[in-house]
């Protein structure tokens, strides 16, 4: 069985026709989404046109629960919100943050037991660190699966948990880099503009993972999100790098 995993496309339209394109020549048995489709300050209506139209397996991210729900916008979800007609929202709304795909696939957008959780990462005053085995296993929250797919921090990793599981993070298809304040003030970047996902195979000893970076044309999204008053979103676009809004 191979799978694709794409995630985070946050509305970067060119991003993710350049992804699906790549899935198409690699050839695989199934493609899942785990969510943060449409937030941020690009194309979220088209992306959603785009997303409702394949056979692809949908997830729910933090952004779509708070796209659906006012009190919890943030101006990445209000730009979003706005674009969306009822059928898109309506479709958000039918989206779950996590599944079980079959016995040994979970897939979730966050952990197992938040969609707003970092799995592989942990924040502290100083920044982020890679996760203990231990905080792995807290996060994976008793949930067993051979092979956990993760997505919500935007860095590609494959880790191997305490019980032998391997737990995927395909990276972000349409954003390179953020800053956020959520528990501590933190910078996530993957220092280039390239689209991100992962193909995910079982073999003879289980599962492995390739973790794959698409270049795109990225200049029209960079330019779009600097109309809408977004430059820290033109910047990582551009260049993969945060624009850290403070110190």
């Amino acid at each position: 069985m191979r799978i694709a995993v794409v995630s985070d496309v946050h509305g970067n339209l060119p991003a993710l026709e350049a992804v699906a394109a790549d899935i198409a020549r690699r050839g695989v048995d199934r493609v899942v989404n785990l969510g943060d489709s449409l937030s941020g300050p690009l194309l979220a209506l088209e992306t959603a046109r785009f997303l409702m139209a394949r056979d692809w397996v949908h997830l729910a991210g933090n952004h779509e629960r708070q796209i659906l729900r006012p009190h919890q916008r943030t101006a990445s979800d209000v730009h979003a919100h706005a674009q969306l007609g009822e059928a898109e929202l309506a479709w958000l709304a039918t989206l779950q943050p996590s599944l079980r795909l079959n016995p040994e696939v979970l897939l979730c957008h966050g952990t197992p037991r938040s969609d707003h959780e970092y799995f592989l990462e942990t924040v502290e005053p100083d920044g982020v660190r890679l996760a203990t085995p231990a905080e792995i296993e807290m996060r994976r929250a008793g949930a067993e699966a051979a092979l956990i797919a993760c997505g919500h921090t935007h860095v590609p990793r494959a880790l191997r948990s305490a019980s032998g599981g391997l737990i995927v993070n395909p990276g972000s298809v349409g954003l390179q880099a953020y800053d956020d304040d959520h528990l501590h003030y933190h910078v996530m970047q993957n220092g280039a503009p390239d689209a991100r996902y992962a193909i995910v195979e079982r073999g003879a000893h289980g599962w492995s993972a390739a973790l794959i970076a698409v270049p795109y044309d990225w200049r029209p999204m960079a330019a779009l999100a600097e109309r809408n008053g977004r430059p820290d979103w033109a910047h990582a676009i551009a260049t993969g790098y945060a624009k850290p809004s403070h110190q």
